[in-house]
């Protein structure tokens, strides 16, 4: 089988509102317990390899596979943290072994008169043949902040 070989750019901002004030939203990433229960664990994936390490130079892991898919593997860098204000990271992103992304990522944390504003921007590469236009992990992304949002409200 022969691997077609590029590379694709793609870049994506997602805000989000949420009713809550922004000491629970840094909460649902700073803390291990509540990171993993929007994050890590769902009904629909097998959860395998988890890793937390939320400091500047820190490494998060989550490995699992999501509807008898492929496995999925995450492994984040935290590059910057500045403590209810933003949080940058750079991560790589593999599926059955195989790389297909490096992306850089970042989270700010806003407060509103109706609780917290949250922006993530992402620049992805994404390597040979796979979601070359980033649409997938846009997708895949915003699934996950509305994920955090009914976490933050439940």
């Amino acid at each position: 089988m022969t691997v077609e070989r590029g590379l694709g750019h793609a870049g994506f901002t997602l805000v989000r509102d949420y009713p809550v004030p922004i000491a629970a939203v840094w909460a649902a990433f700073a803390e291990e317990e509540r990171k993993r229960a929007w994050f890590g664990d769902s009904v629909d994936w097998v959860t395998g390899e988890w890793r937390f390490d939320f400091r500047v130079g820190g490494r998060d892991v989550a490995e699992g596979t999501f509807h008898d898919g492929p496995l999925s593997r995450y492994e984040a860098t935290y590059t910057d943290i500045v403590a209810e204000n933003r949080i940058v990271i750079s991560y790589d992103m593999w599926l059955d072994d195989v790389h297909i992304s490096t992306s850089v990522a970042s989270f700010e944390f806003e407060a509103t008169d109706d609780g917290t504003r949250l922006t993530h921007g992402e620049h992805g590469i994404h390597l040979d043949g796979f979601d070359l236009d980033g649409s997938l992990r846009e997708q895949g992304t915003a699934e996950i902040l509305d994920t955090l949002g009914r976490y933050l409200t439940a």
